[in-house]
């Protein structure tokens, strides 16, 4: 029973199809009938009715394609030898994992760049004649972050720094302490002697 009921549903809706076109078609052909003269055509080009802006429009085109995309523009005089990369846009970073939105902390602080004083009788010789303090260093620290370093850690002022690259992978620092500070003094604060 159920292919017979899609049978006859197929069958109504074309009959409906027909009786709806002729009213439209009635309706399309009564529009002209009351609008005034349809325009006046402008050429007639081999057989065929055009209008003016068609024609122009088709002779345009075929105009371009002749001529191509490259050569409508003027070429550009290059006035000089070195050929620049043009700056094009750079987005900000975005990152999406947190360990590269955090930034880095400055691992080469105060106390991991004086290790510990040298406390050899050379040492102790420069102490108290030339007002020199000798310090064990990071290998990978320079000398004005040896003397901000030493500043910080024992609130002194810093004259010079002279640095030494031992043979058995170790750095010296020669900090030279100015006039108005006393080497034994520091080094006693410090607990070196």
């Amino acid at each position: 029973m159920a292919p017979k009921k899609t049978e006859k549903a197929p069958a109504k809706a074309p009959e409906a199809k027909k009786v709806a076109k002729p009213a439209a078609v009635a309706k399309k052909t009564a529009k002209p009938v009351t609008k005034a003269a349809p325009k006046k055509l402008h050429g007639v080009k081999g057989g065929k009715v055009t209008k003016k802006t068609t024609v122009a429009r088709a002779l345009r085109a075929q105009k371009a394609i002749t001529l191509g995309v490259h050569t409508m523009g003027k070429k550009k005089v290059r006035k000089d030898i070195r050929f620049m990369r043009p700056k094009t846009y750079k987005p900000p970073r975005c990152p999406k994992d947190r360990r590269f939105e955090i930034p880095k902390r400055n691992k080469l602080d105060a106390f991991r760049i004086i290790r510990h004083p040298v406390t050899t009788e050379a040492a102790m010789k420069k102490i108290e004649d030339n007002d020199t303090l000798v310090f064990v260093v990071d290998r990978r620290a320079n000398k004005p972050a040896i003397k901000a370093a030493v500043q910080e850690m024992y609130n002194i002022k810093v004259a010079k720094v002279n640095t030494l690259n031992c043979p058995k992978n170790i750095k010296k620092a020669y900090v030279k302490l100015p006039p108005d500070f006393d080497a034994l003094d520091v080094a006693n604060r410090i607990g070196i002697i």
